[in-house]
């Protein structure tokens, strides 16, 4: 599968990149490119890229007969295409035009074409706005990529509250949107969901919660029940029989140690420890040290040495030598702990873990998608783990043109925009027509995309084809791969 070139400009500087999404319909074990134009590549021309600083719907953007959005200018100058004339009688000519500064057009005049209109709900202000704006540029991203000059995507605000989230599904629905993408969080996908159903709109949200998913709803989000049974079938392979399970009591926490118990049922291992922490409480410290068994083994250390102190014999002092050094005595019960958290919860909780003599390799540290954050590195604790994720080269080129364009390297959640909105664009370029029905969107095969395979069950929620990394300082390892289809 070779996918399209797209050419962009960014502060006038032109730089030559490999298309970032191929979001294609799988079928068996090959990735037939549906994107690819039938007799050209698509090209892009963009300039001077603003960030969104409005929590007002941003103004539209048009595109070219080629399937990718152009910014235009106020003296619009003719591109020809006698030479391509040649060779295809129905081509047309393309007339180029630029934007002033500061002005994003998402939606060609009225008039101009029988637009698909496609709606997404973000927390464009607010105190989510940061994250919410950025996706919004990853699905602006993708528009650029691959929509067709028929289709408009309308940005709505929630604030990041079911109340906001339920106003703009109604600015949405007013505006005949044939698919809604987003909203971020599950209770304002609860409150969208009601109004969606009843016009008879699918929902293609951003959360995590399986809890908001089916009947017309489908998540993009990660859960965890993908990473773990990912995590866990490749730690049984090596070996690992035992596991327990440091989480957050929070509801992602209580999802992640279902999906454990029900994972290592179902590969023949065996749950022996669960222990719960509240993530900001000066408790989590006492929580590691009891779920450690510290005190006990620190206790048998220090019992050993009394002995072997009152023999006074050769032998007695070379195993003294050898205790002097260790923390604790006495084996752990389990072979691996499941942490199920990120960001600065993560930094704050795994240290904790050697300092009450929890050791790799010793005891093997999974993680969930949410150790895919290439901060975490640098984190001495956590170096060696296994942890599950979307496969990183097919991010790569898109972190980089996102930093080049927007000055900083986004969120993860951008890439879940970006493949959002590049799977209406998709689906809106269906042989018959724009088809957003449960079957289109339920496809068995699935779909392929910068966050890797996935595809969506029958309950709504997406099934994905994740990889098993390691930790390490520089950059992750890959231990096993993600695969490119479903079987």
């Amino acid at each position: 599968m070779v996918p399209e070139q797209i050419v962009i400009r960014a502060g006038g500087a032109l730089a030559l990149a490999v298309c970032l999404f191929v979001m294609v319909a799988c079928e068996g074990k090959i990735l037939p490119d549906l994107l690819k134009s039938p007799q050209e590549k698509t090209t892009s021309t963009t300039e001077n890229i603003p960030e969104a600083k409005t929590t007002e719907p941003l103004p539209p953007v048009s595109s070219t007969a080629q399937g990718t959005p152009e910014f235009q200018s106020a003296a619009p100058p003719e591109v020809s295409l006698a030479a391509m004339a040649k060779e295809e009688e129905d081509t047309k000519r393309i007339e180029e035009t630029r934007l002033p500064p500061g002005r994003i057009r998402l939606i060609p005049p009225p008039g101009v074409y029988d637009l698909i209109r496609v709606a997404i709900l973000l927390p464009l202000s607010g105190p989510h706005a940061a994250l919410g704006n950025a996706m919004m540029h990853g699905a602006e991203m993708a528009l650029f990529d691959l929509a067709e000059e028929n289709f408009s995507l309308l940005p709505f605000d929630t604030s990041g509250t079911p109340a906001g989230a339920r106003r703009a599904a109604k600015q949405a629905l007013s505006k005949d949107v044939e698919i809604i993408l987003g909203p971020l969080y599950s209770a304002s996908v609860a409150a969208v969901a009601p109004q969606a159903r009843k016009k008879g709109v699918p929902v293609v949200a951003f959360s995590t919660d399986r809890s908001v998913a089916g009947n017309g709803v489908f998540l993009m989000g990660f859960l965890p029940r993908d990473g773990i049974e990912r995590v866990v079938a490749f730690a049984r392979s090596r070996g690992l029989l035992r596991f327990a399970a440091l989480v957050p009591d929070t509801p992602y926490g209580r999802r992640a140690v279902q999906a454990l118990r029900e994972t290592v049922a179902r590969h023949g291992g065996k749950v022996v420890e669960v222990a719960n922490f509240s993530p900001g409480s000066p408790d989590v410290s006492t929580v590691v040290r009891h779920f450690a068994d510290y005190d006990r083994r620190r206790d048998n250390l220090e019992k050993q040495r009394q002995v072997l102190e009152e023999r006074d014999d050769e032998v007695s002092r070379q195993a003294l030598k050898r205790l002097e050094k260790l923390d604790t005595l006495g084996e752990l019960p389990f072979d691996a702990v499941l942490l199920p958290a990120g960001g600065d919860l993560l930094r704050t909780v795994a240290p904790l873990l050697p300092f009450f003599d929890i050791d790799m390799p010793k005891v093997r540290l999974l993680g969930t998608t949410q150790w895919d954050d290439s901060t975490l590195g640098t984190e001495p604790a956590l170096a060696g783990g296994w942890f599950a994720a979307p496969p990183l080269h097919m991010r790569v080129d898109f972190l980089k043109k996102f930093k080049e364009i927007y000055g900083r390297y986004p969120p993860h959640l951008a890439t879940l925009a970006y493949d959002a909105a590049a799977l209406a664009a998709v689906l809106a370029r269906s042989p018959g027509g724009p088809d957003f029905s449960v079957a289109a969107l339920a496809a068995p095969n699935g779909f392929a995309g910068l966050d890797g395979i996935f595809r969506f069950k029958s309950n709504g929620v997406a099934e994905r084809g994740l990889a098993v990394l390691e930790m390490r300082r520089s950059r992750p390892l890959v231990m096993s791969p993600a695969p490119d289809s479903f079987e």
